[in-house]
């Protein structure tokens, strides 16, 4: 339940006369339980603002939105107005940069002309699999190793992009190796971790917030996602975010690079894994 105090709004009245009182009582400021920051949430999706990322923040009782370069003044009025009268629980950033997917012509594995990272080797039964990135799922339909197409990696068969971005990708050649080493788990804000991608390598940062909800304009939104300082780049979709022998997430998408820096979104992998029904080994 919001709560507001009277006080507030004689503050700014009274300002030249509090210094003569013994014990003036600062303002408290608005609070918002979950069912208005989920409303809250529910309409910057509605507005439907490219360009936007956002999260609910418990602790701050705020619905924090992070904006990049392409949103407007406007459209950023528009999301306070479709928020109404619980705008007060908006916490509106900017980023110089843009939030895109980061899919990119180029390295490592290659397909229809694009190039993505490869995410972390998974199986059912005797049945070798690799997860990557949604969006390069949707862009190729099939893989190979070289831009050439030389040595062929196998079939995409499943991806899902834009709502979630994961995708399952066969090995049909035997004479690739699939090693693995990792364990599915769970993030956490402020926790450390890697990204290593196809176009930059390996990079470190921190975990900070869960469950965000990113929309990168024309391309489609993608919900539940974990958000990170690690810079990525184009052509690092679908690379792996790990902490040591724990698999935590697939890249996604971002904004920046890594010269300057920049914020970085992962699926979480525990939910491709459940998806597809395979595990790591």
């Amino acid at each position: 339940m919001r709560t507001t105090r009277t006080l507030a709004a004689a503050v700014g009245l009274l300002a030249a006369a509090t210094a003569s009182l013994p014990h003036a009582v600062a303002a408290e400021p608005e609070t918002y339980d979950a069912a208005e920051l989920s409303r809250v949430s529910d309409a910057v999706l509605a507005a439907d603002v490219g360009g936007t990322a956002w999260h609910v923040d418990a602790r701050s009782g705020r619905v924090v939105v992070t904006a990049d370069a392409t949103v407007s003044r406007a459209e950023l009025a528009g999301l306070r107005k479709a928020a109404g009268p619980d705008a007060g629980a908006l916490k509106i950033e900017r980023t110089s940069a843009t939030f895109r997917p980061l899919l990119s012509a180029g390295d490592r594995i290659y397909g229809n002309g694009h190039r993505c990272s490869l995410g972390f080797n998974v199986r059912s039964g005797g049945t070798y699999y690799f997860l990557t990135a949604g969006h390069c799922g949707n862009a190729v339909d099939y893989w190979y190793t070289d831009p050439g197409g030389s040595t062929p990696i196998g079939p995409t068969i499943h991806s899902s992009f834009p709502g979630d971005d994961y995708a399952l990708v066969r090995y049909d050649n035997p004479a690739l190796d699939h090693p693995g080493g990792f364990v599915a788990a769970d993030p956490y804000v402020g926790q450390s971790v890697t990204r290593t991608g196809s176009t930059t390598g390996t990079h470190s940062g921190t975990v900070t917030a869960l469950n965000v909800t990113v929309n990168y304009g024309s391309a489609g939104t993608v919900h539940g996602l974990i958000r990170t300082n690690v810079c990525a780049e184009p052509g690092d979709s679908g690379g792996p975010l790990y902490q040591g022998n724990k698999a935590l997430g697939i890249t996604s998408g971002g904004s920046g690079n890594c010269r300057s820096g920049g914020t970085t979104f992962y699926q979480p992998v525990t939910e491709a894994l459940k998806r597809y029904k395979v595990s790591l080994y």
